[in-house]
C-alpha cells in the first residue's frame, strides 16, 4: 500500500505548511497566552479553502481527498492546537454531519456558508451527565404541531460560544434510548432560547472555545431536523468515526512540533564541551520519538485510505486515534525531558504541546472508550 503523496497532495501540504510557519507559528504563544479565539487567522484560512477542505465544491469547499484533508490539518495543529481543534470540529463534525445526512436544502442553506468560511460550526452532542454515555443524553425535543420544542444542556462544545451553526442532538423519544436520539440544525442567532452559559478554562487547546450551552423552550422548525427522527445515534457515531481521522492528524501534528524543537533544541544546547545531541541517552530519545510519530501518521493514512475507498474503517480509525494520541503525549513529553528545566518553563514552547497533546486522549473517544471499540471490531 502506497501512501506517497500525489503532486496536488504535496502542494496542498506545502501550501498549508508555508501558511502556518508564516501566520500561525508566530502567533501560537500569544493564542496559548489570551486564550482568545483566533478569528482572523480562520478569516485567512478560509480565503485559502482550508474551511471547507474535503467538502464538494458545489456546496462551497474544494474537494479534497481525506489524504490531503488530513495532511492539512496535521500541518494547522503542528502550528497550533487549538486551531487544529477549532478547524476538526468545524469540517469534520459540523460539516460532515450536514453534508452526509442533510437534504439539499439543508446543504445549501448552512453547509455552503460552512464550507466557504463565511461561517464557524459546532457539534453538540455531549451532555453533563453523558459523555461516552451517548443515550443517556437528557436534551429533548419535543414535537409540538410542525416544530420542536427543545429543553436541555449541553458541555464540552468546540466552537460553541462562537458558532454560526449548531448541528444539535436530542431525544425526540425519551423513553426510546438511543433509537430515540435525533439530530437538528441550530442558529444561535435566530434560535430564541439558545443561551451560552459560558466558556471552560482548559489546561490547553487555547484560543478554541469549549462551551456549555442551555436550550430554553428553543423552537426548532421542523426543517431543521436533519434526516429521520431517531437516526441520530447512527449519524453520529458515523461522523466522530471520520473524526478521529482528523483527531489522529492533530497528535501527529502536535507529536510534529514536538520533536521539531526538541531536535533543533539538543543541537543548539552545550553541555560539557559539546551539543547534547551528542550524547546516546538523547539520540535514543529523538529515534524513539521520530519512530513513534512516523507509525502514528502512517496509521492515519491508513485509516484515511479505508474511508476513501469506501472500505468500514471503525477499527483502523479508532487505532489510528488511540495510538497518534498516546504518541502525541509521549513525544511531547520526552520533548520537555530534552529540554530540561527550560521545557517546564513558557520560554519555550515545549509545556504547550505536552498540554495540547493531553486533550487527545479524552474528546472524540477516550482511549479507553477506543481500546472498547477496537476490541469489539475484532472480536464481533
Amino acid at each position: 500500500m502506497d501512501f506517497t503523496p500525489t503532486q496536488e497532495q504535496r502542494q496542498i501540504r506545502d501550501m498549508v505548511a508555508g501558511f502556518v510557519d508564516e501566520k500561525v507559528v508566530p502567533r501560537a504563544p500569544e493564542i496559548d497566552e489570551t486564550d482568545e479565539f483566533p478569528r482572523d487567522l480562520l478569516e485567512q484560512m478560509a480565503e485559502l479553502g482550508l474551511l471547507g477542505m474535503p467538502i464538494p465544491e458545489e456546496y462551497g469547499g474544494v474537494g479534497l481527498d481525506y489524504h490531503a484533508y488530513a495532511m492539512a490539518l496535521e500541518e494547522i495543529s503542528r502550528g497550533s492546537g487549538g486551531l487544529g481543534t477549532i478547524v476538526a470540529a468545524h469540517i469534520s463534525l459540523a460539516c460532515n454531519m450536514i453534508y452526509e445526512f442533510g437534504d439539499e436544502s439543508q446543504k445549501d442553506a448552512y453547509l455552503t456558508p460552512l464550507a466557504e468560511g463565511r461561517e464557524i460550526g459546532a457539534f453538540a452532542l455531549s451532555e453533563p451527565g453523558a459523555g461516552s454515555d451517548v443515550p443517556a443524553m437528557e436534551t429533548t425535543a419535543e414535537k409540538e404541531g410542525d416544530s420542536y420544542v427543545v429543553d436541555g444542556n449541553k458541555l464540552w462544545i468546540s466552537n460553541g460560544s462562537v458558532a454560526d451553526t449548531v448541528v444539535l442532538f436530542a431525544k425526540t423519544d425519551p423513553d426510546a434510548g438511543g433509537r430515540g436520539i435525533s439530530s437538528f440544525v441550530v442558529r444561535p442567532e435566530e434560535d430564541d432560547g439558545f443561551v451560552v452559559e459560558g466558556t471552560e478554562h482548559k489546561l490547553g487547546d487555547k484560543g478554541c472555545p469549549t462551551a456549555e450551552l442551555r436550550f430554553e423552550e428553543m423552537y426548532l422548525p421542523e426543517s431543521r431536523r436533519i434526516g429521520e427522527e431517531g437516526a441520530g445515534l447512527g449519524q453520529a457515531l458515523k461522523t466522530l468515526n471520520g473524526g478521529r481521522i482528523t483527531i489522529a492528524a492533530r497528535g501527529v501534528g502536535i507529536a510534529q512540533a514536538a520533536l521539531d524543537q526538541a531536535r533543533t533544541y539538543a543541537g543548539d544546547r552545550e553541555q560539557f564541551d559539546q551539543p547534547v545531541s551528542e550524547f546516546q541517552a538523547i539520540q535514543h530519545k529523538l529515534a524513539d520519538m521520530d519512530t513513534k510519530t512516523r507509525a502514528a501518521r502512517l496509521l492515519m493514512h491508513d485509516a484515511a485510505d479505508k474511508k476513501m475507498r469506501g472500505e468500514r474503517f471503525v477499527k483502523e480509525a479508532a487505532q489510528a486515534k488511540l495510538y497518534a494520541s498516546e504518541v502525541s503525549r509521549e513525544v511531547a513529553n520526552e520533548g520537555i525531558q530534552i529540554h530540561g528545566g527550560y521545557g517546564y518553563v513558557t520560554d519555550f514552547p515545549a509545556e504547550r504541546f505536552f498540554r495540547d497533546a493531553k486533550l487527545n486522549e479524552i474528546y472524540e473517544g477516550t482511549s479507553e472508550i477506543l481500546r472498547n471499540t477496537i476490541a469489539d471490531q475484532m472480536l464481533e
